[in-house]
């Protein structure tokens, strides 16, 4: 496959080498730092695919411009979900394909998973209450991350006395504290916690690398060309 490259920062270069390990042929990189290219000077003749991890600032542009390019494009940027219903829309109009997830490791997918599940369980036998804290790195500019508040948002899809989150300590019942720390050079850590009077339960992923938030990237990138639509994980991996 011919691949764009949207964004040449530590993940898009981890993409880029572990694509060309895998046969892939970078099509192009545009990223202000790396390269002058722009978006529009791609085309589907010239890229069956555009893989973008840039910032919250920019990704719906970059999202906007490879769906009106006829760009199958894979998203990996948080922070710009406030405009998600536009680019569906927009995905919809231009009869695109979009692939967004908040994290493409598939460990981080079946983290997603399983929290569902245990959120339900919980609920059901009760006296639980529930926390998300993630530790990513310095340079990590959104908080909570977009893996803390796919996890928020699976637990109070299935834990009702949970209404809303809250990126601090609770301060009602009905609130879900996102704890978010920024420590070093962490890859990426979620855990959630369920404590009682009498016990605690946790639920934890550790990524150790960026390769396997690469891979997933990659997986994404392989399967969406000659789909239609809006994807996730949940499709690409039968969650």
């Amino acid at each position: 496959m011919k691949i764009l490259l949207i964004g040449y920062g530590k993940m898009g270069q981890t993409i880029g080498a572990l694509a060309q390990q895998r046969g892939h042929e970078i099509a192009g990189i545009v990223d202000l730092h790396a390269s002058q290219a722009s978006i529009t000077d791609f085309t589907p003749a010239t890229a069956d695919v555009a893989i973008e991890f840039t910032h919250p600032d920019s990704a719906f542009a970059n999202v906007q411009a490879c769906l009106r390019q006829g760009l199958p494009v894979v998203c990996g940027s948080t922070g710009w979900l406030h405009h998600f219903e536009e680019a569906k829309a927009l995905t919809e109009e231009v009869q695109g394909s979009l692939f967004y997830a908040s994290n493409y490791s598939v460990g981080v997918n079946l983290f997603f998973h399983f929290n569902e599940y245990i959120a339900a369980k919980m609920n059901q036998f009760g006296g639980y209450d529930v926390a998300v804290r993630e530790i990513h790195h310095t340079h990590k500019i959104d908080q909570p991350s977009g893996t803390a508040l796919t996890t928020a948002e699976g637990i109070m899809r299935h834990f009702p006395a949970k209404t809303t989150w809250r990126n601090a300590p609770a301060e009602a019942p009905a609130e879900l504290a996102v704890i978010s720390e920024r420590a070093g050079e962490a890859v990426g850590t979620h855990i959630v916690t369920y404590t009682s009077d009498v016990d605690t339960l946790e639920l934890k992923h550790e990524a150790h690398s960026r390769e396997g938030f690469a891979l997933g990237a990659l997986l994404a990138a392989e399967w969406l060309p000659g789909r239609q639509g809006v994807f996730g994980m949940k499709e690409l991996l039968d969650l």
